[in-house]
């Protein structure tokens, strides 16, 4: 025989205590959803905040409209919830809301269309002025370097003179103009009719094609001017005369992207460096460092080819 308790209905949404409807719904999801216990704890979490607000203004959950839940997002944002926390309780209402409908307590729901704040991206992490010269110099700064980084700068040491001038070329040339990857492997040796960036080695700037296809000239300095005119002169014999791309692969074609990361990332080891060293990397180094040292934030700017100072 049925127990007659599981045959009793559940009292309408409006008869019943907040605590009541939230602790029915949170049943329903470890029962019907089977949601981990780490999850049912964070929605249940939500549901407390949106329980506290309603009592805050009087308000049953059913009367929820979604002036409401705005105001209580941007008052929970003030009150120093972060933005993956305030998705987390939007994701729990929103949730709520919508069984809740199908419970026949409320016609619409009230957390639709609203999003949380964006989180903040985290800013790149830049190299001391003595990684990068590291990096440049492919060897160990720091004397208790990891016998694996000695190892990987005895490899490096073995490889062919070419690759040596090409690798130093590339690190000197991304630190010292704070190129995007693509800008730097899209460089020709020289202008032409079909080169999207180039160099111009006597008035000492590369003129390269960033996001948005805006042109901008860069300068090079004295030591990435050094490194590219000993590049040059192995780089001849690599590529036939009318061989456009700057750098070149071991088989005489352009570098690739994937092929640019892996040399760095095995160029930082062999330096000692405690971290993974990307293009990326090379070119917020520069603007850290640059910044530093002059406190121009819109040459910086300008510089970098970022459209807004902000970024």
């Amino acid at each position: 025989m049925a127990d007659p308790a599981s045959e009793t209905a559940p009292a309408s949404p409006e008869a019943e205590t907040k605590a009541a409807l939230i602790a029915r719904h949170l049943e329903h999801l470890r029962v019907q959803r089977r949601l981990a216990e780490s999850t049912l704890g964070m929605y249940g979490d939500a549901l407390a905040r949106l329980s506290v607000c309603c009592a805050r203004e009087s308000l049953a959950l059913g009367e929820v409209k979604p002036h409401h839940a705005r105001g209580w997002i941007a008052r929970l944002h003030a009150q120093g919830l972060g933005p993956r926390s305030l998705a987390i309780t939007l994701s729990g209402w929103r949730g709520f809301y919508r069984w809740l409908g199908r419970e026949g307590g409320i016609a619409a729901n009230p957390i639709d269309g609203l999003k949380p704040p964006k989180a903040a991206k985290p800013l790149p992490k830049a190299l001391s002025v003595d990684q990068a010269v590291a990096l440049a110099e492919h060897a160990p700064r720091d004397p208790s370097a990891h016998a694996a980084s000695a190892a990987a700068a005895t490899r490096l040491a073995r490889e062919a003179p070419w690759l040596q001038a090409r690798d130093h070329a590339i690190v000197e040339l991304l630190y010292s103009c704070g190129l995007r990857s693509a800008e730097l492997l899209s460089l020709d040796v020289v202008a032409g009719p079909d080169a999207i960036g180039w160099l111009d080695l006597d008035g000492a700037e590369a003129h390269v094609l960033g996001k948005g296809s805006k042109r901008r000239t860069v300068p090079i300095g004295q030591a990435a001017l050094t490194a590219l005119r000993a590049w040059l002169a192995v780089r001849e014999a690599l590529t036939p005369p009318d061989g456009p791309a700057l750098f070149l692969s071991r088989l005489g074609r352009r570098l690739t992207a994937m092929q640019l990361r892996n040399r760095l990332k095995q160029l930082a080891q062999a330096a000692g460096l405690p971290t993974h060293v990307h293009p990326h990397m090379l070119r917020h180094s520069f603007a850290s460092h640059l910044l530093q040292s002059s406190g121009d934030l819109r040459a910086v700017q300008e510089l970098l080819g970022h459209a807004n100072i902000s970024t």
